[in-house]
């Protein structure tokens, strides 16, 4: 015994010192110089994957637990099926089955043989020539899963099998489970370096099947990441030896070698070396995907804009690559049904895309919703074929994934919608969203992107005129929506459409009404109070309604409540939905223009919009009418400086020639003194933004600025914002 044991010593000590004359590992230059002189791979593809597959398996199920090897026979789930091997096992196995034989032995022999590790790493990769990075690096795992596959399982089965019993004694296994508790670190660090090395592995699979179409050897991380693959598959090699020669050494010299501090510190340092390789591996790894993906989606983009130009019989094929282009799932979710439905259902209809993020206002959809039903009760059979589809567009802020947040508020918008959903986010791809945000301006605003059964964009974005007529609107087309300008001119039923039927009660009594708005309750006090009193002076039927302000919600919350307090006689709306739409629809109606290219039209209706619009981003504004006809649309300051000096400026002028006419005869008077003229400024998230656009006051051009503001300021997220500017002097 004592002889066997000197033996055992002398050879562990002969280990230690072929090994101390190997280069140093930082010198990976000179290490893989030879390696990748001789390699020379013959062009033939293995598909090693399979193989791959087989010894992650293997590996996976060769561990020592906690308690020990687990004695007696294989439980449930190590049943083996010949199903968890297909064909293409076997079909790898015949090609490269001799190869993995040979490393086996070449490994064992160089290891009994005292032969320094980086001598046999050379020498198998001498075996391996031929074969590409993946398929070497596969290869001599493949031969290490046999001799350690063939360790565990007799470790396993060897107190139940006769044979595996007198196997296990040749190996000493024996005496080596024995000592099992002091064993399990150093098993525990040979298993955590083959971690490591499958890890590498994977990596260069991957790095090898990235697609060549996309990438080319100019992208540098591509090239940096092939300059380095020779030295990771050189250092998983040199991994695999150390741990083979631990496994040969141990049921060859019993337990005492796993014991040694020195094959310890082996084990780890290679770890942490491969661990380092990998994580720069990766590194590239992931800027190679990101700049195939950026180009698979520049591509995808190229081809979705192409697709539109082509003629179609209908309107699959675009709608498909706008939702979803596979058939494995069903990519729609129908609001009526609760049901997932396929793409056939929308198929040569007339679809409308409803394109938005999850800050859908319950306003918005509350109405949508009203026109959404009215349209399809009122279209006749034949127009009746379309379909309302909504595209959430989602702002991923981990990665790939939506929050948890997110995912909440998604569904339950997508609950509240009574027409076709896309069932999640994911399903849009990133050139699709691409396309949207370039070819359709999309901007973080909802739009409704009009198509025929053909797929053809019969209009860009039919939201604004959806609000402004609603139904009337239905096929929502842009030559309807032309048309429905054509038709219109400048009256309070544009103003106020439905929104207040008691206002439609009054127009058409021909009372003389009062429109106005801010958020200024000392003014809107003042105005009533004088209104009122000229309302009795003039002996005129003076109907007056507060309502509010496009912006400052909760300053519009204060003054109506200020007037329900203080009795003030005034119709007001105190509903913040009617406001909500009013401002929309008015908004919607310089939008409408704008996208129609009629921006700087010289039409009343145009330039009327523009003055109200500004008159209420400056603060206030008033609007006169007699019945339907507007009568001045003005500033509230000025309108108010017209009521206070009826008595004294323009009295027997109202008397003689009509209220009406009086009153802007002199609000004009007053307005010529100080006309301020007005600055728009747009923001992008409206998307289509004018070339040129007048000024409502003075009807010259506007010289076109660009604005940078802080996203902490209030009106960040406004469509666009107006202030005052000195008038040009003539």
């Amino acid at each position: 015994m004592a002889l066997a044991n000197f033996a055992k010593l002398n050879t562990m000590q002969q280990l230690m010192k072929t090994d101390r004359n190997v280069p140093t590992m930082s010198d990976d230059t000179i290490l893989v110089k030879k390696i990748l002189a001789d390699h020379n791979p013959d062009g033939l593809e293995h598909d090693v994957k399979p193989l791959l597959r087989l010894v992650e398996d293997i590996l996976k199920h060769a561990t020592l637990e906690s308690e020990g090897v687990s004695m007696g026979t294989m439980g449930i789930g190590d049943q083996v099926d010949d199903r968890d091997h297909p064909a293409s096992y076997f079909t790898v196995m015949e090609s490269l089955a001799y190869r993995i034989d040979r490393i086996a032995c070449e490994i064992s022999y160089k290891a009994l043989s005292g032969v320094d590790a980086h001598t046999t790493t050379v020498s198998i990769f001498d075996m391996l020539t031929n074969f590409k990075w993946d398929v070497k690096l596969v290869l001599v795992l493949a031969a290490f899963a046999l001799s350690y596959g063939e360790f565990w399982l007799l470790a396993h089965i060897h107190s139940t099998n006769s044979l595996a019993k007198s196997m296990a004694v040749l190996k000493q296994l024996p005496g080596i489970m024995e000592h099992a508790g002091p064993l399990k670190p150093r098993f525990d660090a040979l298993n955590d370096l083959v971690r490591v090395i499958l890890e590498v592995t994977r990596c260069v699979i991957e790095f090898n099947d990235l697609p060549q179409t996309y990438i080319t050897p100019d992208v540098s991380s591509y090239t940096t990441a092939s300059a380095h693959i020779p030295i990771a598959s050189y250092w998983s090699v040199r991994g695999i030896i150390a741990c083979a020669t631990q496994i040969t050494s141990l049921t060859t010299m019993g337990y005492e070698f796993m014991l040694s501090t020195t094959e310890a510190w082996e084990l780890s340092t290679l770890g942490h070396k491969l661990k380092t390789i990998l994580e720069h591996l990766r590194k590239h790894l992931d800027v190679c995907y990101k700049y195939i993906e950026k180009k698979m989606d520049a591509e995808a983009y190229e081809m979705l804009c192409d697709l539109f130009r082509m003629i179609h019989i209908d309107n699959m094929r675009v709608l498909k690559a706008l939702i979803y282009a596979r058939d494995d799932l069903l990519p729609l979710y129908d609001g009526a049904t609760r049901k997932r439905v396929g793409i056939d259902v929308l198929r040569r209809k007339n679809v409308l895309l409803l394109i938005s993020g999850l800050d859908f206002s319950h306003d918005e959809l509350l109405i949508l919703e009203q026109i959404y039903n009215e349209s399809r009760v009122h279209a006749t059979k034949l127009e009746n074929r379309y379909e309302l589809v909504w595209i959430p567009v989602v702002d991923r802020l981990t990665g790939d994934q939506m929050t948890e947040q997110q995912q909440r508020q998604f569904e339950n918008l997508r609950e509240t919608m009574p027409w076709y959903s896309v069932y999640h986010p994911s399903l849009i791809s990133k050139a699709v969203l691409m396309f949207v945000r370039n070819e359709w301006k999309y901007k973080n605003k909802p739009i409704l992107v009009v198509l025929d059964p053909q797929g053809r964009v019969v209009c860009p974005n039919a939201i604004h005129m959806m609000w402004i007529w609603g139904s009337s609107a239905f096929p929502f087309t842009s030559s309807k929506e032309e048309a429905l300008w054509r038709e219109e001119s400048w009256r309070l039923e544009l103003v106020v459409d439905g929104i207040d039927t008691e206002i439609l009660n009054w127009m058409k009594d021909g009372k003389f009404i009062f429109l106005y708005g801010g958020d200024d309750y000392v003014w809107v006090r003042n105005f009533v109070r004088e209104a009122r009193r000229v309302q009795m002076a003039a002996r005129i039927p003076l109907e007056m309604v507060y309502v509010g302000k496009s912006t400052k919600k909760d300053q519009v919350r204060r003054v109506l409540e200020s007037i329900m307090q203080d009795k003030l006689n005034t119709h007001s709306w105190q509903e913040q939905s009617m406001i909500w739409f009013f401002w929309t629809r008015l908004e919607s109606m310089l939008f409408s223009k704008i996208q129609l290219q009629q921006a700087d039209d010289h039409d009343l209706v145009m330039q009327e919009i523009k003055r109200l619009l500004s008159y209420d981003k400056l603060g206030g504004w008033v609007i006169l009418a007699k019945g339907s006809r507007i009568v001045v649309n003005g500033h509230a300051n000025t309108g108010l400086q017209t009521l206070m000096e009826y008595d004294t400026m323009w009295m027997q002028k109202a008397e003689k020639d009509g209220f009406d006419n009086a009153f802007a005869e002199h609000y004009r008077k007053l307005h010529a003194v100080e006309n301020p003229c007005c600055r728009f400024e747009f923001s992008h998230a409206m998307g289509r933004i004018p070339e040129r656009l007048r000024c409502p006051e003075c009807q010259r051009h506007m010289n076109v600025l660009t604005t940078f503001q802080c996203c902490h300021d209030e009106a960040a997220d406004e469509a666009f914002v107006v202030s005052a500017v000195s008038p040009p002097t003539i």
